[in-house]
C-alpha cells in the first residue's frame, strides 16, 4: 500500500510538468533557426584554384534598362562580390555608376543578379527578381551584354 501512494504521488507531481511541454492548438510549434554562412572563403582550400579580380564591362540595351537598372551581383560559384562592386547602376545613353568587381577563381561563363528598373539617386528598395546573364571575357575584363541576359521570375513567383 505504501509503494502504491508513492507511486500516485510521483505521477500527480510529475504529470503537469510534462502536460505543460505538450504544444496546445493555440500554441506554434518553434520554427528551425536558419544559419546563413559564406563557404567562398572556402574554395581556394577545397579546390586548388586561386582567386582573381575580375571586373564587368555591361554594353547596355534600351528594351531592359529604361529610366535606369540596378542591378546587384549574386554571389555563386566560382566567384562572389567584392565590397562595393557589386551593386551597379546604368541609366541611359551608357551611364552608369559603380562598377562590378568581384573574385573568382576562374572567368564565369555566367553571372546573375537580382534586378529593378530605377532612377540613379533611387533608395534601395526591393528588387524584382534574378536576371542571368551570359559572359564573355578576356583576361581579367568580363561582358555582360544586357541584350543577352534572360529574366527569372520575379520574387512573388517563388512562393
Amino acid at each position: 500500500m505504501k509503494n502504491l501512494l508513492i507511486a500516485f504521488f510521483a505521477i500527480f507531481i510529475t504529470l503537469p510538468g510534462l502536460c505543460a511541454d505538450a504544444p496546445s492548438g493555440d500554441t506554434p510549434l518553434p520554427q528551425p533557426r536558419v544559419s546563413i554562412f559564406s563557404t567562398s572563403t572556402d574554395w581556394e582550400a577545397l579546390t586548388g584554384l586561386r582567386y582573381s579580380e575580375y571586373r564587368g564591362n555591361f554594353i547596355p540595351s534600351s528594351n531592359i534598362i529604361g529610366r535606369g537598372l540596378v542591378l546587384y551581383y549574386l554571389d555563386g560559384f566560382p566567384c562572389y562580390g567584392l565590397g562595393e562592386g557589386v551593386r551597379i547602376w546604368i541609366g541611359p545613353n551608357n551611364k552608369h555608376d559603380g562598377e562590378l568587381r568581384i573574385a573568382c577563381l576562374y572567368a564565369p561563363t555566367e553571372i546573375k543578379f537580382t534586378w529593378r528598373n530605377a532612377t540613379r539617386d533611387a533608395d534601395q528598395a526591393q528588387s524584382t527578381g534574378i536576371l542571368t546573364c551570359p559572359v564573355d571575357s578576356d583576361g581579367r575584363d568580363l561582358t555582360i551584354e544586357l541584350s543577352q541576359c534572360e529574366k527569372g521570375p520575379d520574387w512573388d513567383e517563388y512562393k
